[in-house]
């Protein structure tokens, strides 16, 4: 049995070292919460609470999560003791949603789930592969340094390119096409247009786009049912998917043909299984997608991307695409386009303790 005798949570604030922008604003600084757990026999486990400081991409936020973990989850964690990390999960499930805040604690305890097995957290998840081809997230940004962007990246070797895009910017994705015929380019809309842009977005249909991720908002699934059969170009939901029962939904109206799985969305790796088993199962494909993670959630994105049915790369670029200095060690390296994984157990990377400090803001001890 498996006993978590102490929880501690980092919140923690680490500058990009470059402006990211999405059609919901413009990002500097990534606050986030670390989660460490020990168990009774001194195995320490990590994760990490993926909400935003403010709530433009879900309802959740770094101090509402904070603040259901130090209330509700983490006393229900530590009053229990668990077989496996599901029966985490199924107590969690008594309260609706905070699935970050969910997350964060359940990837603390896979960690240590695998450790006491010494074994690699991809294994222990049922991964298929011991390295994932992966994709690289770019933000909004004036036509020439777009491109510019997409150089390096290509020159990198990433499989797949995601250009975030708004009305503004959306004729600098025809220009970019033409500059980079071959090149595997998707676009990312945030939610950015509706019904009404239909004759638009139709535009997109000869640029050979490996996908549009969530082009209307996240409750919309009639409507993006209605897009996805006036467009060619393959819809991929991501704001929308918050648990199986969504992915089901949108499978029935025919509402996307990818599904972009985040598991922090989803509330935590458990829940992200069981809607990649569905996906297989239903020959929808799918890929892991990124939250501009420090390198803890990012090694949990790499385990799980490791299942079956991950075929599109993900967002899970290297450590110093956005950090000088990540709070893991090794940091992350992507090596054409490929990223290794570690066969070490759990998550495979230790924790830069002094980078870990240095970033903290206020730390708890529950």
């Amino acid at each position: 049995m498996l006993k978590i005798k102490q929880i501690k949570l980092h919140v923690i604030n680490m500058k990009l070292k470059n402006q990211f922008k999405t059609s919901h604003g413009v990002y500097e600084n990534r606050k986030s919460i670390i989660v460490e757990v020990i168990d009774n026999d001194g195995i320490t486990g990590w994760g990490e609470v993926v909400a935003f400081e403010h709530p433009w991409y879900t309802e959740e936020t770094v101090s509402s999560c904070l603040t259901v973990i130090k209330e509700i989850l983490a006393p229900i964690m530590l009053s229990n003791t668990f077989t496996h990390p599901r029966d985490l999960v199924e107590l969690f499930n008594k309260y609706k949603r905070n699935n970050m805040a969910k997350a964060g604690l359940e990837n603390a305890l896979w960690d240590v789930f695998a450790k006491r097995q010494n074994k690699p957290l991809r294994e222990v998840l049922g991964g298929v592969r011991e390295s994932i081809d992966v994709g690289v997230a770019v933000g909004i940004l004036p036509f020439a340094d777009l491109v510019k962007k997409v150089e390096q990246n290509l020159e990198i070797g990433y499989k797949r390119i995601k250009l975030k895009i708004d009305k503004d910017s959306f004729n600098n994705i025809a220009e970019l096409r033409k500059l980079f015929p071959n090149a595997p380019l998707m676009v990312d809309a945030n939610s950015s247009f509706t019904l009404d842009d239909v004759e638009f977005l139709r535009e997109l249909d000869d640029l050979n786009l490996i996908m549009i991720e969530q082009p209307l908002k996240d409750n919309d699934f009639l409507e993006h049912s209605k897009l996805q059969k006036l467009i060619n170009t393959s819809i991929c939901l991501d704001e929308s998917i918050h648990s199986l029962e969504d992915v089901e939904l949108s499978n029935h109206l025919g509402s996307a043909r990818i599904i972009s799985i985040k598991q922090g969305r989803v509330g935590g790796l458990h829940n992200a299984i069981g809607i990649h088993n569905y996906c297989l199962n239903n020959n929808i494909p799918v890929w892991c997608g990124g939250m501009l993670e420090m390198g803890i959630g990012r090694a949990h994105n790499i385990a799980l991307a490791t299942l079956e049915n991950f075929v599109i790369p993900g967002d899970i670029s290297a450590s110093s695409n956005y950090w000088e200095t990540d709070i893991i060690q090794p940091e992350i390296v992507v090596n054409n386009g490929v990223i290794d994984c570690s066969n070490g157990p759990g998550i495979g990377y230790e924790i830069n303790r002094k980078q870990l400090e240095k970033v903290t803001e206020k730390s708890y001890f529950l």
